[in-house]
Protein backbone atom coordinates (compact mmCIF):
# COMPACT_ATOMS: atom_id res chain seq x y z
CA UNK A 1 0.00 0.00 0.00
CA UNK A 2 1.82 3.53 -1.06
CA UNK A 3 1.15 6.41 1.09
CA UNK A 4 -0.10 9.05 -0.47
CA UNK A 5 -0.79 13.02 -0.52
CA UNK A 6 -4.42 12.40 0.95
CA UNK A 7 -2.96 10.58 3.46
CA UNK A 8 -0.37 12.74 4.93
CA UNK A 9 -2.93 15.38 5.00
CA UNK A 10 -5.20 13.60 6.84
CA UNK A 11 -2.63 12.96 9.34
CA UNK A 12 -1.97 16.26 9.89
CA UNK A 13 -5.68 17.61 10.10
CA UNK A 14 -5.86 15.10 13.01
CA UNK A 15 -2.87 16.02 14.79
CA UNK A 16 -4.12 19.70 14.12
CA UNK A 17 -1.21 20.58 12.19
CA UNK A 18 -1.20 23.24 9.17
CA UNK A 19 1.11 21.93 6.19
CA UNK A 20 2.36 23.30 2.92
CA UNK A 21 2.35 21.33 -0.51
CA UNK A 22 5.93 21.29 -0.13
CA UNK A 23 5.69 19.63 3.03
CA UNK A 24 3.50 17.15 2.07
CA UNK A 25 5.72 15.96 -0.77
CA UNK A 26 8.54 15.79 1.92
CA UNK A 27 6.31 14.03 4.63
CA UNK A 28 4.78 11.39 2.32
CA UNK A 29 8.67 10.34 0.79
CA UNK A 30 9.64 9.94 4.34
CA UNK A 31 6.57 8.92 5.96
CA UNK A 32 6.41 5.98 2.83
CA UNK A 33 9.95 5.30 3.69
CA UNK A 34 9.39 4.47 7.57
CA UNK A 35 6.16 2.18 6.80
CA UNK A 36 8.27 0.42 4.18
CA UNK A 37 10.79 -0.26 7.00
CA UNK A 38 7.38 -1.36 9.19
CA UNK A 39 6.56 -3.82 6.53
CA UNK A 40 9.94 -5.31 6.54
CA UNK A 41 9.55 -6.22 10.16
CA UNK A 42 6.49 -7.62 9.67
CA UNK A 43 7.64 -10.23 6.98
CA UNK A 44 10.37 -11.40 9.72
CA UNK A 45 9.31 -15.10 11.51
CA UNK A 46 8.86 -13.83 15.39
CA UNK A 47 6.91 -17.22 16.40
CA UNK A 48 9.84 -18.60 18.17
CA UNK A 49 10.89 -15.49 19.74
CA UNK A 50 9.61 -15.44 23.59
CA UNK A 51 7.36 -12.11 24.44
CA UNK A 52 9.26 -9.56 26.92
CA UNK A 53 8.61 -6.57 28.78
CA UNK A 54 12.19 -5.36 28.69
CA UNK A 55 15.07 -6.31 26.82
CA UNK A 56 17.33 -6.53 30.37
CA UNK A 57 16.80 -9.22 32.22
CA UNK A 58 15.90 -6.93 35.41
CA UNK A 59 14.99 -8.12 38.90
CA UNK A 60 12.98 -6.45 41.37
CA UNK A 61 15.72 -4.89 44.10
CA UNK A 62 13.37 -4.39 46.54
CA UNK A 63 14.36 -5.98 50.35
CA UNK A 64 11.70 -8.13 51.72
CA UNK A 65 8.67 -7.01 53.43
CA UNK A 66 9.20 -7.85 57.06
CA UNK A 67 6.91 -6.57 59.62
CA UNK A 68 9.31 -5.35 62.75
CA UNK A 69 8.63 -3.39 65.70
CA UNK A 70 8.04 0.42 66.14
CA UNK A 71 9.52 2.75 68.16
CA UNK A 72 7.20 3.45 70.96
CA UNK A 73 4.27 6.36 70.30
CA UNK A 74 5.88 8.49 73.41
CA UNK A 75 9.19 8.28 72.54
CA UNK A 76 7.97 10.16 68.71
CA UNK A 77 5.52 12.75 70.34
CA UNK A 78 8.86 13.60 72.91
CA UNK A 79 10.34 16.01 70.14
CA UNK A 80 7.49 17.16 68.91
CA UNK A 81 6.69 20.84 69.67
CA UNK A 82 2.96 20.17 70.09
CA UNK A 83 0.85 17.36 70.30
CA UNK A 84 -2.55 16.28 71.20
CA UNK A 85 -4.39 12.93 71.56
CA UNK A 86 -1.48 11.24 71.12
CA UNK A 87 -1.04 12.50 67.52
CA UNK A 88 1.30 15.65 65.93
CA UNK A 89 -1.03 18.46 66.67
CA UNK A 90 0.37 21.14 63.14
CA UNK A 91 -0.94 24.54 62.75
CA UNK A 92 -4.21 24.99 60.10
CA UNK A 93 -3.42 25.83 56.97
CA UNK A 94 -6.88 26.17 55.43
CA UNK A 95 -9.07 28.64 55.69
Amino acid sequence: MALTEKDVEYVARLARLEISDAEKTLYTAQLGKILGHAQELNAVDTAQVAATTHVLPLANVTRPDVVVASMPREEILSNAPDKSKGCFRVPKIIE
